[in-house]
């Protein structure tokens, strides 16, 4: 088949790659500039040079063999490296967590700045508007929730629904460097007041330089504050930083925030959609459980199942 995907996430392009290697024609859209989403890496300058934030997924895990075999073939190629600080079993991707994305993407037909602002079905086949006239012979949302019902509901209203009861918690982010290292002695930071998560990003595997930090607001304080302005967020979780320092931080060179409207989803125990008389379906972290691991699951499953039906 010709196969189109929405979302050039973990889910999307961990179906994509088993669909394309068992011989299907498969291209994906994503409305992003390049490889990250959730797994995001922002690069900033600074005067003492370029600094890097992972500001989106801080790290992953590796409990499903199907899974973890897959990541001591990312480890092998330097695309993933153990992360001690968060865990024995957290991994990183190196140089930045959206290498993970990027390796996954290399070999795959992936459209970026290509947002699909509708599915259509005529005469059989699939069609997304504004990114692609040809048409496809199935199609599979690989979004965030709330992004997929609205594709989802004019075709099957049944998945739109499970879409629909899964929103996601919003996450406020600060990125943060200093010309100094700061007196904090961890490099993790959980669960600090306003505070959800913080990490010394220049402490990763495979990172240097400049003292960065990446500190994440809990889910209720983002909810609260969500249509604040960036600046002022930065202000309050530098001021939840200070407080877990033992003197003084001084003025950062980098101040950046960034607002996670779909950060953590409430998921599901679907693992994945799939309408084969449509020959539509939804892949997702939301269908599985709040984890990288189960984004890359939730894509495998709807492959599988897609092959299995002969497809």
């Amino acid at each position: 088949m010709k196969i189109g995907i929405v979302g050039a996430g973990i889910a999307g392009l961990s179906c994509a790659e088993t669909l394309q290697a068992a011989g299907h024609a498969v291209m994906v859209f994503d409305k992003g500039r390049g490889a990250g989403g959730r797994m995001a890496t922002r690069r900033a300058e600074s005067p003492s040079g370029d600094v890097a934030f992972d500001h989106g997924a801080q790290y992953f895990t590796a409990r499903d063999q199907h899974f973890a075999a897959t990541v001591t073939g990312w480890e092998a190629t330097g695309v993933v490296a153990r992360w001690p600080s968060a865990g024995d079993d957290a991994w990183v991707g190196t140089p930045g967590m959206n290498a993970v994305v990027k390796a996954m993407a290399q070999p795959l037909a992936v459209h970026w700045n290509s947002r699909v602002d509708a599915l259509r079905r005529f005469d059989g086949s699939w069609f997304l508007d504004s990114v692609a006239d040809d048409p496809f012979d199935a199609v599979i949302v690989a979004t965030p929730a709330e992004q997929a019902a609205p594709l989802l509901v004019a075709h099957d209203p049944a998945m739109a629904a499970m879409a629909q009861a899964c929103p996601s918690a919003p996450c406020w982010t600060a990125m943060v460097a200093f010309d100094e290292p700061i007196a904090i002695a961890e490099d993790i930071i959980r669960d600090a007041g306003i505070i959800g998560w913080a990490a010394r990003n220049s402490a990763k595997p495979g990172r240097s330089g400049t003292e960065a930090w990446v500190i994440q607001a809990t889910a209720d304080w983002s909810r609260d504050h969500l249509e604040d302005d960036a600046s002022s967020v930065v202000d309050a979780l530098l001021s939840a930083l200070a407080a877990e320092a033992t003197q003084a931080l001084p003025a950062p060179v980098v101040r950046i925030g960034h607002r996670w409207r779909y950060a953590r989803a409430k998921a599901t125990q679907h693992g994945a959609l799939w309408n084969d008389a449509m020959r539509i379906g939804a892949v997702g972290d939301w269908l599985l459980a709040p984890r990288i691991e189960s984004a890359w699951l939730s894509g495998r499953m709807l492959a599988d199942r897609i092959l299995s039906a002969g497809r």
